[in-house]
Formats: structure tokens, C-alpha cells, sequence
């Protein structure tokens, strides 16, 4: 065997294994580099969130009011009635603008024009009207602009085609096929050798007004034809830009004498501007007025213009919403029973006499008739919403309804649920109470849908009603869960 040969075979099998480990290092290497990305600086949300209430029409309130609620800043979310209230709350400053939103759709806009802290007196039977509020001018969403654009009634026409309309040509209209002769002028176009009219001398010119340093001098604009400017003659110039602004000073020039520069000036104005309104001009809505008669409606205010996210669930037929419908009210009624049995007080028993124990033992195995069935509760006052809170997210369910009745009899229940797999809803969310009890167990009624962080997530916020105060509370819904993200003061 030769040695010689037995190193150099060697030597040649260390550098494939070599050459195949380096192979898999720079294979394993590429998709590192291609993950590398440039991470961009996250957004910084500014965000509040409040409740208007209005009675009557929507676009002519009889009287109104914006509840603050809560304001996201610097990643979590802070009472809108408390931050930075020295002395008006950040939230409801003059001048802000708030968005009236239907399950994230925009309906109009809230121009706040002032203010007010309320405190309820000591002998006040309720404080429905304690703490901040803030109250501004309904502005409906502007109607889109009609085009201004009419068809042409005249029928185009190309004049610089061959004969046959059916060839696709693009050269201007030629001379007989094969001819190699030139265009041809067609009609109404002048010959390119044809003498152009004479100019007239009385014919007015539009010409580009110029500085005096470009200004040519008397003669030559006498031997130009053009007309010597005149000192007099008015210009439009733009308004001369501030001294440290970053285009610099106009071209143009400063002007001596602008009108619009009249402290004095009047001003022409489509009614009483938004922040010169006071409380003569936006009818306050007090107290707490009936169901019937109050409306309410989220109201968002950002400082960025983000795209509309619709959190309605719309009903694919009416019998999915009458199946839907149907095994709510299963769920309320199994859960208005469960609250009777835990807080409904039970008759007392007499214990029986001698003789009608005898008796009572004399028919103990007779046959016992069957009780009559209890006729069902009526469920009054039925909503049933759909909504979609995230992008892909389960279908969530909320349910209001109440009983018929006074007092302990007049109950109130209110569910949150999602579909699961077999098709039955999973209750992420139930509260049920009655009026004689409110203090204890506050009523909940849903105000809607709102994205309070710009995460494009809805929560569902609700009103919790007590006897005499209310607080308003955001919940999130994931995964047939309900967990309450933030909740306001009482206003007790």
C-alpha cells in the first residue's frame, strides 16, 4: 500500500466534509438574515371614550349630555372625569370633537362647547346629576357630493385614421397605400406651409405678471407690443408667510394693506360658533328620564383618523335569529329561577293535628294527581344583538329582558353568550336583579360596542344601574369569558 496515497485520499475526504459543514452552515444562516426586519416605533393612542345621552330627535335634541368614561393614554385606560382636571378634564376640553359610533360606524359628531361639574345637593333623592359632564352641538355626517360631471352629447371623432376603420394604424392619415407619398391635410387644419394670419395689434394678450427686477425697459416693451404695466392696477397676491416659517417669505411679496388683517373685521357665521355657546344655546339634560324616552350612543374621540370597523354581527335569515332567540330565552328563564329559589322567601309549614294526621295515613297510598304545570313567565321588553368583537372572533350575544311586576316581582336579567360547537350558548356573562334590590345587584344595560384602545377589539360597555347612582364598566369577551377591563366611579 502506498502512503502517499492513503494521505492524500484522506486529505481529499477531510475537505468534502469540511466543504459540506460549511454548505449547511451558510444554508442554515439565509433564513436568519431574510427574518431581520426593521421594527417600527409603536404607535402612540390617545384615546376617550364617553357616553352621550340625548331625548328626543337625535339631529334636534330636547336636551343632551356626554358622560366621560375612559381615556386610553400611555398604554392603559384612566377615568376620563378625573385625568388632568385642573381645572377641566382633559377629556371634555372645549374645542374636542367626539364621534357618535353604532357598533364602531360613525352616525355624527359631538363638537363640545363647554363643561360643568355638578354636585348633587345633601337632600337630593338621587345624584344622577353628580360630577362631569360635558355638552356640545350635534353635527350630522356630511351627505356625499352629487358629481358635477355630465355626459358628452357630442360623439368623439379621430380624423387621423386610414380608410379602412377595422385596421389598428398609428401614424397620422398617410397618402395612398404603397404610394410612399405624404399626409395629406385633412379638412378644417391649416397646411403647415400656409402663411399664418397677421397678428392684430388690438387683440388683448394674457401674459405672466412679472417683478420690476425681471421688468424689461420702455422701449423695449414699446418694440415688444406689450403693454406697459400699470402702478394702479390691482393684484392678487398670497399672504405673505411668516418669518420662521419653513417655506420663507412669499415670492409675492409682503402686502401693505390686507383687509383681512382688521381685528375689527366682522365675521360671517351660519348660526352661533361652537365655542361662543353656553347653556341658553345646548338645553343640559337632567336627572335620569325613563327608558323609553332616553337615548344613549358611544362616543370616541382620537386624535388620528383611523378606518371604521363595524362590530354588528348582522343575522344571516330570521330563522337564525328566531333559533338564537329561542335559546336566550331558555338561558334567561333558567336563570331567573335560580335567582326566585335563592332569594324568594319560602311559606311556612304548620305542623298538622292529631285527627289529620289519622287522616293523612289513611291516604298515603292513595294515588297522587299530578300538579298542573306553571304557566310560563312572560319575558317583556326583548333585545337581542349580535356582535363581532376581533377579526375572526366567535359571534357574541347579548340579551336584555324583564318581567312583568313591582318591586322584588319585577326582575331583570341580562346574558352575554357565544355559540360553542354542539350549538348552545355558552354564558360568558349574566346578571340578574330586581328593583327592589338594586343597590345590592346594580341593573346592567348595554350602551354598545366600542373599541377603547384603537386595537381594533371591541369591548361591550355597559351602564350598571343602581337605585339612586350608576357607574359605566367596559367588559371583554374572549372565549365564552367576561372580564372587566375598567370601570368608572359612582357618581354617589
Amino acid at each position: 500500500m502506498n502512503p502517499d496515497r492513503d494521505r492524500t485520499e484522506r486529505g481529499r475526504r477531510t475537505a468534502i466534509r469540511l466543504l459540506r459543514a460549511l454548505g449547511l452552515v451558510a444554508f442554515a444562516a439565509g433564513p436568519l438574515l431574510a427574518q431581520t426586519h426593521k421594527v417600527a416605533k409603536p404607535e402612540t393612542v390617545v384615546r376617550a371614550v364617553g357616553v352621550y345621552e340625548w331625548t328626543g330627535e337625535m339631529a334636534k335634541p330636547a336636551a343632551s349630555r356626554l358622560i366621560p368614561v375612559s381615556l386610553f393614554i400611555d398604554g392603559k385606560l384612566q377615568d376620563a372625569a378625573e385625568y388632568l382636571a385642573a381645572p377641566i378634564p382633559f377629556a371634555l376640553l372645549t374645542g374636542n370633537v367626539y364621534e357618535l359610533q353604532k357598533s364602531g360606524i360613525a352616525l355624527g359628531t359631538l363638537d363640545l362647547a363647554f363643561a360643568r361639574h355638578l354636585v348633587a345637593p345633601e337632600n337630593a333623592s338621587t345624584t344622577f346629576d353628580d360630577g362631569w359632564f360635558g355638552y356640545g352641538k350635534f353635527v350630522p355626517p356630511a351627505l356625499p357630493k352629487k358629481s358635477t360631471l355630465k355626459p358628452s352629447t357630442t360623439v368623439a371623432k379621430i380624423n387621423a385614421l386610414d380608410e379602412d376603420p377595422d385596421q389598428p394604424h398609428f401614424s397620422s392619415r398617410s397618402a395612398a397605400p404603397g404610394s410612399g407619398g405624404s399626409a395629406a391635410p385633412t379638412s378644417g387644419t391649416a397646411s403647415p406651409t400656409s402663411d399664418a394670419p397677421a397678428a392684430d395689434p388690438d387683440r388683448p394678450v394674457m401674459r405672466r405678471h412679472t417683478d420690476s427686477s425681471s421688468q424689461p425697459s420702455d422701449q423695449s416693451s414699446a418694440s415688444s407690443g406689450a403693454p406697459a404695466d400699470d402702478p394702479d392696477r390691482p393684484t392678487l397676491r398670497r399672504r405673505t408667510a411668516p418669518p420662521d416659517s419653513k417655506n420663507g417669505p412669499s415670492a409675492a411679496g409682503p402686502v401693505d394693506t390686507a383687509l383681512n388683517d382688521d381685528p375689527n373685521r366682522p365675521l360671517l357665521h351660519r348660526g352661533k360658533p361652537v365655542g361662543n355657546m353656553t347653556d341658553v344655546d345646548i338645553p343640559k339634560l337632567s336627572g335620569l328620564p325613563v327608558d323609553t324616552d332616553l337615548h344613549q350612543m358611544a362616543a370616541v374621540s382620537d386624535a388620528v383618523n383611523h378606518p371604521p370597523h363595524d362590530f354588528s354581527r348582522p343575522w344571516d335569515d330570521e330563522d337564525e335569529h328566531q333559533a338564537i332567540l329561542a335559546k336566550m330565552q331558555a338561558a334567561a328563564r333558567a336563570e331567573l329561577t335560580k335567582y326566585e329559589a335563592a332569594n324568594a322567601v319560602a311559606p311556612a309549614v304548620p305542623h298538622a293535628p292529631a285527627k289529620a294526621a289519622s287522616a293523612a295515613s289513611k291516604t298515603r297510598h292513595a294515588v297522587a294527581k299530578p300538579a298542573p304545570p306553571q304557566p310560563t313567565e312572560a319575558l317583556l321588553d326583548e333585545k337581542l344583538l349580535g356582535y363581532t368583537l376581533s377579526y375572526g372572533g366567535a359571534a357574541t350575544y347579548v340579551y336584555h329582558a324583564h318581567t312583568d311586576g313591582l318591586g322584588p316581582t319585577l326582575r331583570f336579567v341580562t346574558l352575554v353568550a357565544q355559540i360553542n360547537m354542539q350549538g348552545e350558548p355558552e354564558v360568558a356573562l349574566k346578571n340578574v336583579t330586581d328593583a327592589a334590590h338594586l343597590d345590592r345587584t346594580p341593573r346592567m344595560r348595554l350602551v354598545d360596542a366600542v373599541d377603547a384602545e384603537a386595537s381594533n377589539r371591541a369591548s361591550l360597555l355597559f351602564e350598571l344601574r343602581a337605585q339612586n347612582s350608576r357607574q359605566f364598566a367596559l367588559y371583554r369577551v374572549i372565549g365564552a369569558r367576561a372580564d372587566q377591563a375598567y370601570i368608572t366611579g359612582s357618581t354617589q
